[in-house]
């Protein structure tokens, strides 16, 4: 086996495939609770942690991500979480970078540990106080770089990035935001030279928003770092969910969630559109969030193959494009084993009078 390159070394030479959506699937499962979201799974049920990891890897992804997101000790015992009296930080995060390390070098993948927005942060606690819950969790990390995700207020994610600089590993960081910026009304532009200047090697966007709306907002920064004079490497990691029917509004603000997202999922085939236009627009760290699942990775390692040079092993039982379609017994299915086909699709919901079938602007379409 060839030896291990770091984060921003595969980035240089090309596409880094990232995982999926670990917390939301865990959830489905019956291994994480909705409400507080919270990692203890991979202290309660390390097996369920290490399949998920396992089935991302061989959807193709280079990057497994340690389960740390709100890992935090205030997150584990906020609103009544009974988790931090059961369980340390360290017990939580340090299980959770042994598991993801175990599975990742059955693949030669890298281990990513991510921190989040914290409710000390909420709370208006001072900056000290903040920094000290980032640097409980990450003293606990066994990863090859550190990633600042979820952040919907710069302020915050420039003390993470500080914090996690101070490993001397890279350091991604991603906005929960859309194009019309922070929480704090802080531009999306701005959002982005200041993740920079205080340190990311990566940025970028991940989750609550669409992966077309993701890589608007991620344009926004490339365009804004463009006219800074400053660089970076990009990353997008979207909801799995559609929401343009909100317009720029996050997912979390539609009334499906989050328990009845599922008629609002992405397709394989949108996940393939989402993959060439992100290699396009010059990401190079293609990967999901909530709602992504090992299909949806593994339709990003299928379109990109072609710059990667492989396929990855998932595609062993998925022929791209329903090629395996040919040998359905119906001819009715077997006209179906075509790219022209399942680019063209359009999915309905199933449902008459939808909720969804709202155009962007907010007016209902006639059922």
């Amino acid at each position: 086996m060839s030896v291990k390159k770091g984060i921003l070394e595969q980035l240089a030479e090309g596409i880094v495939i990232g995982d999926g959506g670990y917390i939301w699937e865990l959830e489905k499962r019956g291994y994480v609770k909705a409400g507080p979201w919270t990692p203890e799974a991979s202290v309660e049920h390390p097996e369920a942690v290490r399949q998920l990891h396992r089935e991302f890897l061989r959807a193709g992804a280079d990057v497994l991500q340690a389960l740390t997101f709100y890992g935090s000790e205030d997150k584990l015992a906020n609103r009544g979480n009974s988790v931090a009296q059961k369980y340390t930080v360290r017990d939580i995060n340090a299980a959770s970078c042994k598991i993801a390390r175990e599975v990742a070098a059955e693949g030669n993948a890298l281990v990513l540990g991510s921190i989040t927005q914290t409710p000390s942060y909420m709370a208006s606690m001072p900056k000290e106080a903040v920094r000290q819950q980032f640097q409980k969790q990450i003293d606990a990390f066994d990863v090859d770089f550190l990633l600042c995700e979820l952040f919907i207020n710069i302020e915050e994610l420039e003390t993470a990035i500080e914090v996690c600089k101070s490993t001397g590993k890279p350091v991604a960081a991603n906005m929960c935001i859309g194009i019309d910026g922070d929480a704090d009304g802080v531009s999306t532009e701005e959002c982005a030279v200041r993740m920079v200047k205080a340190g990311a090697d990566i940025i970028g966007v991940n989750c609550n928003y669409d992966p077309m709306q993701c890589l608007e907002t991620v344009g926004v920064m490339k365009k804004a770092l463009e006219e800074a004079g400053l660089k970076a490497y990009f990353m997008c990691q979207p909801s799995g969910f559609y929401n343009s029917d909100v317009g720029m509004k996050s997912i979390v603000e539609s009334p499906e969630f989050p328990f009845a997202l599922e008629p609002r999922t992405c397709t394989r085939w949108d996940i393939h559109a989402y993959a060439r236009k992100a290699y396009e627009m010059g990401v190079r760290y293609i990967g999901g969030c909530c709602g992504f699942e090992a299909y949806h990775i593994r339709a990003i390692a299928e379109e990109l193959a072609p710059e990667r040079g492989h396929l990855p092993p998932g595609s062993e039982k998925h022929e791209p494009w329903a090629g395996a379609l040919k040998m359905h017994t119906n001819s009715w299915i077997r006209d179906r084993a075509s790219r022209s086909y399942w680019e063209n699709i359009k999915p309905t919901s199933g449902r008459q009078c939808a909720h969804c079938n709202t155009t962007r602007n907010g007016t209902t379409n006639v059922c």
